[in-house]
């Protein structure tokens, strides 16, 4: 049975403790994790559409969790190499920019190892660098430049320490970009804190035991940050200082689900609504995981429904959104490499059955559009521009089921408004090409750069 939730409602002595500015973050759709800082994984652009093909691919030397396109047109990703400078340094992150027209890397820098995947959770700045925290407590600036003889360069443009503000034993896990000119960090742990222009931070501590994996949510009146108990609305006051508007705990359920990183809900929190922000919905964890709405200025519940009927039950990727509809993709039971996760899962293991849903809201309730068996194997990308949603995917699950398909990787594009099929072409063979449910990124001319195991692709109109 699902708990009630627990509403906790804070008032501020001063809600906008400054007006608001355009955040410091690079074009739109293509600088983000989750595509804005609303994290509707949605895109402006067009992608490839129906007849995308496989025009361009590199062997990158590791997995690439994030891609973004700059105002200059180069793809930059946050990726975890196989293999560091040293030979026994495994499993280390590293920010690679890649040549827009073959996808071969074309420059790499090595961070210092720690958070999770080396520090997904970055983003692209106005000035075209990565935003990015490394395991020495710092906020890195990257950005590149040609040098003289003509090769690229990256290099750390700027960096913040922050190491006071976070304990032994903690790191950095999620940052974003605020409307008042701030950077938002989060770390595992639970500590949420802001960086100004001028270099001053303000952090807080929320509850011992709580921890964080998924990213920041963003809009102008405040924060979305969701933990391994509870959902909060947060703003920063007038020290910058990030200070509870509203607390709602949600059903955690008792262990990991198979298909997710870590104990609790998977998802990112994503607001959107009839004004873009008026509502923020997640995914809980409970025995038949809920999709539960709620809006954003009070905390109050606008509708919850079961995130699935056919699907499997459970999901670590964050909701897509357009106006008033939500569609959640199902990861329960994809086997996600044991050292990206946290803990046993209950069940050890289970059949990755893929499937996704769309359910529109209203103030009068969540209603159940369509929902699709379609083994989405990578965080979907909705193009609102061209109104399909694309991924890398599974074909049917093998009889016998099975936690991961060793065969074919499919292109797949699906229709937002009905959830039919459009494409679904072969691009790619696991295991090399197992998409390990990464980003990938639409540019402005319709490529869509997604990344596997062990390549980067550009899959083009």
């Amino acid at each position: 049975m699902a708990l009630t939730a627990v509403l906790v409602t804070v008032s501020l002595a001063s809600p906008a403790s400054a007006a608001p500015v355009d955040p410091d973050v690079g074009p739109p759709g293509t600088s983000l994790i989750h595509g804005d800082l609303a994290s509707t994984d949605s895109t402006p652009h067009p992608g490839p559409g129906a007849g995308g093909k496989l025009t361009a691919s590199s062997l990158p030397g590791g997995a690439c969790a994030a891609t973004f396109i700059g105002s200059d047109s180069l793809p930059v990703a946050l990726c975890t190499g196989y293999v560091g400078a040293d030979p026994l340094n495994v499993a280390v992150p590293t920010v690679q920019l890649f040549d827009p027209a073959t996808a071969q890397p074309i420059a790499s820098l090595q961070l210092t190892k720690g958070g999770l995947l080396g520090g997904v959770y970055g983003y692209l700045d106005n000035r075209d660098r990565v935003v990015v925290a490394d395991g020495s407590g710092a906020i890195l600036k990257v950005a590149h430049r040609t040098n003289p003889d003509g090769r690229r360069q990256l290099f750390v443009d700027q960096r913040i320490d922050v190491r006071d503000h976070i304990p032994a034993g903690d790191a950095i896990t999620g940052l974003a970009p605020d409307h008042q000119g701030r950077i938002w960090f989060a770390t595992t742990n639970g500590v949420i804190g802001t960086v100004d222009s001028g270099g001053h931070i303000g952090a807080t501590r929320l509850p011992i035991g709580e921890k964080l994996t998924n990213g920041l949510s963003m809009r102008p009146g405040g924060a979305s940050i969701l933990t391994s108990r509870a959902l909060y609305e947060m703003q920063a006051d007038d020290s910058g200082t990030p200070t509870t508007v509203w607390r709602a705990a949600y059903d955690a359920g008792d262990a990991r689900r198979p298909g997710q990183l870590a104990p609790g809900s998977g998802t990112t929190p994503t607001y959107f609504g009839p004004h873009g922000d008026d509502w923020v919905a997640i995914v809980d964890n409970a025995d038949r995981p809920n999709l539960i709405v709620y809006r954003s200025d009070d905390g109050s519940t606008v509708c919850s429904t079961p995130a699935f009927e056919t699907s499997g039950q459970g999901t670590e990727n964050s909701p897509m959104a357009w106006g008033n509809s939500i569609v959640i993709p199902s990861t329960y039971g994809f086997g996600y490499p044991p050292f990206a996760t946290s803990g046993p899962s209950d069940p050890p293991a289970a059949a990755f059955t893929g499937g996704m849903t769309r359910i529109d809201v209203s103030e009068t309730g969540c209603k159940r559009v369509w929902e699709s068996a379609d083994r989405v194997a990578t965080l979907p990308k909705l193009s609102r521009a061209d109104g399909l949603i694309y991924a890398l995917a599974y074909g049917p699950l093998p009889p016998g089921g099975g936690i991961q398909q060793l065969g074919p990787v499919y292109f797949t594009a699906i229709d937002f408004e009905t959830g039919e099929r459009k494409a679904f072409h072969q691009v790619g063979n696991a295991p090399l090409d197992e998409p390990l449910q990464l980003t990938g990124t639409i540019g402005p001319g319709g490529a869509l750069w997604q990344a596997t195991v062990g390549r980067m692709l550009k899959i083009s109109p």
